[in-house]
């Protein structure tokens, strides 16, 4: 058996993360084991690229809400309890990272695409993930 006691798996919704979930289902003891979460940029994060534009009037309310209902949506399939499962708008790394020490994670599972450059080896996200956590992390390569 693993000697994690507490994984947090993070997930992109609107990708393959069916594979990232179920490496960590064959890692964890338990399904009372896993965390899991997502975390969409907020609307307004492109906003140092479109100087003077009003933000004020943007409503960005609707997607974040489908997007959370989304992943509470998936947790119930794999039956990972709601109270296990985090939603976060933000920076993806620096959200990732915040919970896996709110939660006191010992490893986190993240899938990565890892398309060219530098990227062949890790996505930038999970990347971003590894260099700035104290916990394991485990980068689960996605099969296209």
């Amino acid at each position: 058996m693993t000697n994690y006691k507490k994984i947090l798996v993070a997930i992109d919704i609107h990708a393959q993360y069916e594979q990232v979930i179920n490496k960590a289902l064959t890692i964890c003891n338990s399904k009372d084991d896993l965390n899991l979460v997502y975390v969409p940029l907020p609307i307004t994060y492109i906003s140092p690229y479109l100087y003077g534009v009003d933000y004020s009037d943007i409503d960005d309310s609707e997607r974040v809400n489908k997007s959370h209902e989304e992943l509470k949506s998936i947790g119930r399939k794999f039956g990972i309890d709601e109270s296990r499962v985090h939603f976060k708008v933000g920076e993806a790394a620096d959200e990732i990272q915040n919970i896996a020490n709110e939660i006191h994670a010992d490893l986190i599972v993240i899938g990565t695409h890892g398309r060219s450059g530098l990227k062949l080896l890790l996505g930038s996200t999970a990347n971003s993930v590894l260099h700035g956590v104290k916990q394991d992390v485990l980068a689960v390569r996605i099969k296209e």
